[in-house]
């Protein structure tokens, strides 16, 4: 039977973040960052996450060639498509066939990493630093939100510490509409949210971009010319990104479909050359776990080398097997 498993992950910014649209075009900047098309809130695509974690953990694993998208150039290079190589096995692979240049074989991987949306977005306000959010992706996230009322005003908000006077959001002033309690699952109410829990502020999911898209970070940079020492003459250009202290979620799930056909690949404690792991991999979602956490290190989007991309995982993921949820999901609706 195959194996499914659903893991959930929070993670905090700790640089600025640009995942680009490619290419230039009209707007406020010159490089804009992806967004989610129906809601114009900014995300980073479950291709960049999956894409940084292969390559890490590829590293990690002592086998770079196993990263990548497997192109076989000049009799070098291309996935190594073994059965014992974790990172095939868990990021799937394409390689050529022995004697055969002109046909290829390939698996598909067996872990899906999703989009990472913004959860917690940091705005600076006369009170200092808040973060702002929706009541919808605070639950959606497995948080727990109390003291919500049933109508409140779009241009209200509600917020996690007692406050009557009205409040900025950046140049946008919103009414107090009460107080509400936040509390995050266990696994991820360590440091990072707890210094943030108490400046919480839900806003409506109709202002919720507005108050995104205006307080996005915004650089503008310029080419300089190598002869001269200076700033090079019609080179400026600007871009956005996500701020340091974003907290987003994204989810990965196993989907095991060879059904541990080469099981014996875990655990494994050592590299491709014999070195030994940081961590044991006792499965897939352990070789992505790794891969992810090198985001911490070496960042994840555009601009790595000018102080841009790295996030850190908070706390432990929350895991979910597809049985039990099912299950769950019955119970709680009345069904059989």
């Amino acid at each position: 039977m195959a194996t499914w498993e659903r893991r959930h992950y929070l993670f905090m910014t700790t640089d600025p973040v640009h995942i680009g649209t490619g290419g230039y075009r009209l707007g406020r900047v010159d490089s804009s960052i992806v967004r989610e098309p129906g809601t114009r809130v900014p995300k980073i695509p479950g291709t960049s996450l999956h894409g940084a974690a292969r390559s890490y953990a590829a590293m990690l694993y002592e086998s770079p060639a196993c990263a990548g998208q497997g192109q076989f150039k000049e009799g070098r290079g291309g996935h190594c498509g073994q059965d014992c190589c974790p990172i095939c096995y868990t990021f799937g692979y394409v390689k050529r066939e022995t004697g055969q240049e002109d046909k290829t074989a390939s698996f598909s991987g067996v872990v899906s990493v999703f989009d990472a949306q913004v959860l917690l977005f940091p705005v600076y306000s006369m009170v200092g630093s808040v973060w702002v959010s929706t009541v919808e992706r605070l639950r959606e996230a497995g948080f727990s939100v109390e003291g919500v009322l049933q109508n409140w005003d779009t241009g209200a908000a509600l917020l996690s510490w007692e406050r009557s006077d009205a409040l900025n959001l950046g140049w946008l002033m919103v009414e107090s509409a009460g107080k509400v309690a936040v509390t995050a699952p266990s696994e991820w109410n360590e440091g990072r949210w707890k210094e943030v829990k108490d400046r919480i502020v839900l806003v409506q999911p109709a202002l919720f971009s507005q108050v995104v898209n205006s307080n996005l970070e915004v650089r503008t940079s310029v080419a300089i010319d190598p002869e001269r020492g200076a700033a090079k003459e019609n080179a400026l250009f600007t871009y956005e990104a996500l701020p340091r202290a974003t907290f987003l979620a994204a989810e990965a799930v196993l989907d095991d479909y060879r059904d541990g056909k080469n099981i014996q690949l875990f655990p494994k404690d050592k590299s491709a050359k014999g070195n030994s792991l940081p961590e044991q991999w006792e499965g897939p979602l352990d070789v992505l776990a790794a891969g992810l956490r090198m985001i911490e290190w070496l960042g994840v989007g555009g601009m790595g080398t000018r102080g841009f991309g790295r996030m850190t995982v908070v706390g432990e993921p929350q895991v979910q097997a597809y049985g039990k949820e099912v299950r769950e999901n019955e119970q709680q609706h009345g069904t059989t």
